[in-house]
């Protein structure tokens, strides 16, 4: 019996070849892969939300982001620091 998959387009088998890749990384190796992973899906998370929006502007689209991800207050709070440390 495989693994599960943990994506819907990744096969039960190739989940497995990624599992035996991935512990054999070095404990450096798993963070950077993980932080570049992480920076991918951010990105891709603030492009689709300029392709929903075209009209925002680039601060605009980092706030909604920050909106989706971390919820209104945080996002607030940001958006005060920010205009603070302009002032």
């Amino acid at each position: 019996m495989g693994m599960p998959p943990y994506t819907s387009d990744t096969t039960s088998e190739a989940a497995a070849i990624q599992l035996q890749c991935f512990r054999k990384l070095t404990p450096t190796e798993r963070v950077t892969k993980a932080c570049a992973m992480s920076r991918r899906n951010r990105l891709m998370a603030m492009e689709a939300i300029q392709r929903r929006h075209p009209d925002l502007a680039k601060e605009d689209v980092q706030f909604a982001y920050i909106e989706l991800a971390y919820g209104g207050e945080i996002a607030a709070k940001v958006r005060r620091w920010r205009q603070e440390r302009r002032a």
